[in-house]
């Protein structure tokens, strides 16, 4: 395999970028030249004395904004552990570069389009959760790796990953379409991994858990849900939990994603909105297209769907059900849980019905091991598919728990844990175990929410508590301002860094420029107003006379309808995304 470099020295002057690869033995020099976009390799030059020179830890890839290119480069990284022999770093800063020595050639209008595209990527790359490999590949699962030919073992980083994992792939879309510059291109996914040494009966093992978001249809909570045309659902991640003892090697995976109709849930400042199901699209194409990608990729497929039985979610479910029947495929087994229902009233020892309830197809199913010698004694034949709404709280307690089930038996397999013992009594390596699908749950929420996971206090302690509740309520506020007031920010952000929406060299004005009504901006001032006076009225009234009354009735009459019409119109009032049209069932 090409490896990526892994050292680098950036040397910029007025009229080039010079990326010198410093690993040992190395000659290589990636010229980037500031006023024709051109990149060349080259060997060792000489740098200009008057070249600022200084370290950097990969190349992220390039974007065109108003004012030109802009090259992204890895200014710092940290290791998290090794894979294999394999270093695994996550990216913690960033700097975007432009090609233009100077922006006087743009007007102020450009400047300020300018410096908000550059806002939106600073926004995307100061989410926590970018890693990178330089020499192993992180888009694949241990099993999808062992099926490979050679002449994938020979390719670059870069052309051999999962497409669906790389996050910066329209980033490198310069570097890719040079073949003699893949070893500059750093390959880099988001999500989550943790890499724990850790011990049972005095015998040291790996511990790894890796969630790899999907950047097909990615987006955040209430702008994107369900699937697109192609099949790609909102939210899809692919979790893969390792284990390394020895020369012997174990993996299960699991995946979770919206449901993968076309449905929305558009917020206009209520708490819960309601979710819509289209009734002008064909659901049955996607419905297909998606499975028949997870099925040729994982193998059979149990849905587990842990969303409500009744109430607003429950047309949801219905469909869902209703589509997997109407496919009659035998290798789909949809599971409908009511987790709400079931564990309603701290009754979380419930979720063993649904554990026992799968655990025959888990054993069908079984993981992916190699033995110390080498040989392969295991194939994972299929993946369970969880999904509550937003794909993040309820379905990581579940996939938590299955993934348990798996380990117990993979560590067993391994001679790790003797004959009878379970992997709850081993309280070292629970509190380990629980806290990483705790800290699993937070990344992925804060990626596609914006705040923490709810229903962490179980995942950590296995016992939900009053503190718990507390938190879950302060993470719903957080959710409900940053879904309606910066998710529209947000949404746009991921669009560009993605490539969805491309800023071209026209001089015309971006959908940045579109405006509000108004009018309909006055509305908060005049709610603010009327509570201002009513609150006055009363403080400042020495007596409670009718005419003091009829004034407080009056500004409270104007503060209810105010109110009531900013909820009417309340899709106007919520941030939503500018940059890319999606109709809206999409």
């Amino acid at each position: 395999m090409a490896t990526a470099y892994e050292r680098y020295n950036l040397h910029t002057t007025p009229e080039k970028f010079y990326i010198e690869a410093c690993d040992d033995g190395v000659d290589a020099v990636l010229a980037i030249d500031r006023d024709s976009n051109e990149m060349t390799l080259t060997d060792k030059v000489h740098v200009p004395p008057s070249a600022v020179t200084r370290p950097i830890c990969g190349i992220m890839g390039t974007i065109r904004l108003v004012a030109g290119m802009n090259l992204i480069v890895i200014t710092r990284k940290r290791n998290v552990g090794s894979l294999l022999g394999h270093a695994v770093w996550k990216a913690v800063e960033f700097d975007v570069i432009p090609y233009k020595k100077t922006v006087l050639h743009l007007s102020e209008s450009q400047l300020q389009e300018n410096n908000t595209f550059l806002s939106m990527m600073n926004s995307v790359l100061s989410t926590d959760g970018f890693y990178f490999c330089t020499d192993y590949d992180l888009t694949h699962t241990l099993q999808r790796l062992a099926n490979t030919s050679p002449d994938f073992q020979e390719m670059s980083l870069l052309e051999r990953a999962d497409q669906r994992f790389v996050w910066n792939g329209y980033l490198l879309r310069e570097l890719a379409a040079q073949p003699e510059l893949h070893r500059f291109a750093l390959p880099v996914v988001h999500g989550f991994i943790v890499i724990k040494p850790c011990r049972i009966n005095g015998k040291i093992f790996e511990w790894i858990l890796i969630s790899r978001r999907s950047c097909f249809r990615a987006g955040v909570r209430y702008y994107v849900r369900g699937i697109d045309s192609e099949g790609h659902a909102a939210n899809f991640v692919e979790t893969e939990q390792i284990v390394l003892y020895e020369e012997s090697k174990a993996s299960f995976v699991q995946t979770r994603g919206s449901m993968p109709f076309y449905w929305s849930q558009r917020p206009y400042l209520k708490y819960n909105p309601k979710p819509v199901i289209s009734k002008t699209r064909s659901h049955t194409d996607g419905f297909q297209r998606h499975f028949l990608s997870q099925l040729l990729i994982y193998g059979k497929q149990t849905i587990i769907n842990l969303v409500n039985h009744k109430g607003s979610e429950k047309p949801l479910e219905q469909t869902f059900a209703k589509m997997v029947s109407e496919m009659n495929n035998d290798k789909l087994n949809y599971i409908a849980f009511d987790f709400h229902k079931e564990c309603s009233r701290m009754r979380w020892h419930r979720l063993q019905i649904l554990v026992d309830k799968i655990s025959e197809t888990q054993e069908e199913y079984s993981y992916f091991m190699v033995n110390s010698e080498g040989k392969t004694v295991a194939h994972q034949r299929g993946v369970f598919r969880s999904n509550c709404m937003d794909c993040l709280d309820r379905t990581n307690v579940i996939q938590s728990l299955l993934a348990r089930c798996s380990l117990q038996s993979q560590l067993q397999r391994m001679g790790v844990l003797n004959a009878g013992q379970q992997i709850e009594e081993q309280a070292e390596f629970e509190k380990i175990y629980k806290n990483a699908w705790a800290d699993n749950a937070n990344a992925c929420a804060v990626q596609y929410a914006g705040t923490g996971a709810l229903k962490t206090d179980f995942t950590r302690t296995g016992t939900r508590t009053k503190w718990g509740l507390m938190m879950d309520g302060w993470n719903s506020a957080i959710r409900y301002y940053k879904n309606n007031f910066s998710d529209g920010f947000r949404q746009d952000s991921l669009d560009l860094f993605l490539g969805n929406f491309a800023v071209d060299e026209m001089d015309g004005p971006t959908p940045l420029c579109a405006q509000k009504d108004w009018k309909l901006l006055l509305l908060p001032i005049i709610l603010l107003l009327a509570i201002s006076m009513c609150i006055m009225c009363i403080l400042g009234a020495e007596d409670l006379s009718l005419h003091t009354i009829a004034h407080v009735i009056s500004w409270g009459v104007a503060s209810a309808v105010a109110g009531l019409a900013i909820l009417y119109f309340g899709q106007h009032f919520v941030d939503a995304p500018k940059l890319v049209h999606k109709k809206k069932m999409d």
